[in-house]
């Protein structure tokens, strides 16, 4: 679960950047709860809206980075681009030429990170 400050840019977003859709919302008179996923698998990311919050949520040190897992980098991240987000430089982590990992973070509209790894070796 994560907590967002303004519900339909945090929806827009993860629509957007990570194909995930609304699957269920629970609305009250001071919060709702909004649970996202996709097609590709049953996990889901919880948005909640506390209604009326103006200040931005801290992270602490708590919290690090949610990770999904796509066929090809490269393609989704010059993709978010081109839909005009933001996101940082895809990277590699080699054990000598041994590609390990591929991957690139993404800020959402609350500054929680996102890592898109490419589907290769353990990131199945």
């Amino acid at each position: 679960m994560i907590r967002v400050r303004d519900l339909e840019a945090s929806l827009r977003f993860y629509r957007e950047v990570l194909a995930l859709t609304p699957s269920h919302r629970l609305d009250f008179p001071e919060f709702s709860l909004v649970y996202l996923r996709n097609a590709e698998t049953h996990v889901e990311i919880e948005l909640t809206w506390n209604k009326g919050r103006q200040e931005p949520y801290t992270h602490g040190d708590g919290y690090g980075h949610v990770a999904v897992v796509v066929d090809d980098v490269s393609a989704w991240h010059a993709e978010l681009v081109r839909g005009g987000h933001d996101p940082l430089p895809v990277k590699e982590f080699k054990a000598g030429d041994t590609l390990l990992a591929r991957f690139f973070f993404i800020l959402d509209p609350d500054g929680y990170k996102i890592e898109v790894l490419e589907r290769h070796g353990h990131y199945r």
